[in-house]
């Protein structure tokens, strides 16, 4: 795609997104006009940085339950806790308490103990929350209760005379610290279902349409025509993401908010690299800090702000900016080409995030 066209974002270039499914827990779009990095892009921060809410902290009292301790913890920290209000909780590392409180944290008692023979079943729906958390108010951090019999996950089954008592906190994170604040159960995408780009080398016996079917998405794209040539040049453009809730947010909230991570990831390595322009500072000596001049400010192309010139780049010319000399790779003078990419990508997430927005109410 070309950098000019895309730039044009109030025009007919840029993104465009399109819902072609969605329910409770699913939500199925098309993304077109963008690149392969940006698409895959869209789907690890979904995958793995959409903050959410999962139990973290197991204090258990008693236990006599034939499951370990370890076993519980590891149980109780992969249900699915409500987090659709999740910006009310601040992260446990920003927050000003020593441990925990209720600006950072969700507190939840199991007390379950088995007085009859029949065998005791304890369910996520036993977990009871602490009457004075704030958060409860809204239901947030509460387990998520979707069956038909309104039990929620089976914890654990108890004997007569077994008992399990325990204390819960619920702190709030993402998938990249561990898999139990993942948003998602399952998110993915394809792309040219008709295999044009020969992106894929299909392995098969005897016939190869037989033996790989083509996706529902093959009948929304024209399948190749006979003696039609290759293009080396083509690259996908046109992205089919499916994704599944675990449940515990809103699936076009899930994307709502990876968008918005990923607009923030922009945003902060622009201003990082607005700072690093207008640093003052020196650089570190060499090697020979006892001779007269251990900065280099007498060699081509090392200059530091005390030293003397002040205009020289660290690839040796006075008026040059890039090692491309006055332009960069992408034709715009005095701006560089990552610079450029990153304001594009800047763009082109505001400019899906506005049109998703305006379509479904995101």
């Amino acid at each position: 795609m070309d950098y000019e066209d895309a730039m044009n974002i109030d025009g007919e270039g840029g993104p465009n997104v399109k819902i072609s499914e969605a329910d409770q827990m699913h939500v199925n779009f098309e993304i077109t006009d963008v690149d392969l990095a940006f698409a895959n892009s869209v789907r690890r921060i979904v995958l793995a940085e959409v903050p959410t809410i999962a139990i973290d902290l197991v204090e258990v009292s008693e236990n006599t339950s034939v499951c370990a301790d370890e076993f519980l913890a590891h149980r109780l920290g992969l249900i699915p806790l409500n987090s659709r209000d999740v910006e009310k909780l601040n992260y446990s590392r920003d927050c000003d308490c020593e441990a925990h409180c209720e600006l950072c944290s969700v507190t939840l008692h199991l007390n379950a103990k088995c007085t009859t023979e029949d065998t005791m079943k304890v369910y996520a729906r036993d977990l009871v929350p602490e009457q004075s958390e704030q958060s409860v108010s809204d239901g947030l951090g509460l387990p998520v209760i979707t069956d038909p019999e309104g039990q929620g996950v089976l914890i654990a089954k108890l004997r007569q005379g077994q008992e399990i008592r325990l204390r819960c906190v619920a702190k709030k994170g993402i998938a990249k610290e561990h898999a139990k604040w993942c948003p998602t159960s399952a998110v993915g995408f394809e792309y040219d279902p008709h295999n044009k780009l020969h992106h894929l080398d299909l392995w098969y016996e005897n016939n190869a349409e037989e033996e790989w079917p083509k996706s529902k998405y093959a009948e929304w794209e024209d399948p190749p025509q006979e003696g039609e040539s290759f293009n080396y040049d083509g690259a996908p453009s046109r992205f089919y993401f499916e994704l599944e809730s675990a449940g515990n947010m809103d699936p076009d909230a899930i994307v709502h908010e990876g968008i918005k991570v990923l607009q923030s990831k922009f945003a902060s390595l622009l201003l990082g690299l607005e700072d690093e322009k207008n640093v003052d500072g020196g650089k570190s000596p060499g090697m020979d800090v006892d001779s007269a001049d251990p900065w280099g400010n007498n060699q081509g192309g090392f200059t530091t702000p005390y030293g003397n010139g002040g205009n020289q780049s660290a690839w040796g010319g006075g008026n040059a900016t890039t090692p491309y000399n006055s332009t960069t790779p992408y034709g715009s003078s005095g701006q560089s080409g990552c610079e450029y990419r990153i304001e594009l990508g800047i763009k082109l997430i505001h400019h899906a995030y506005y049109f998703t927005e305006d379509k479904v109410g995101f």
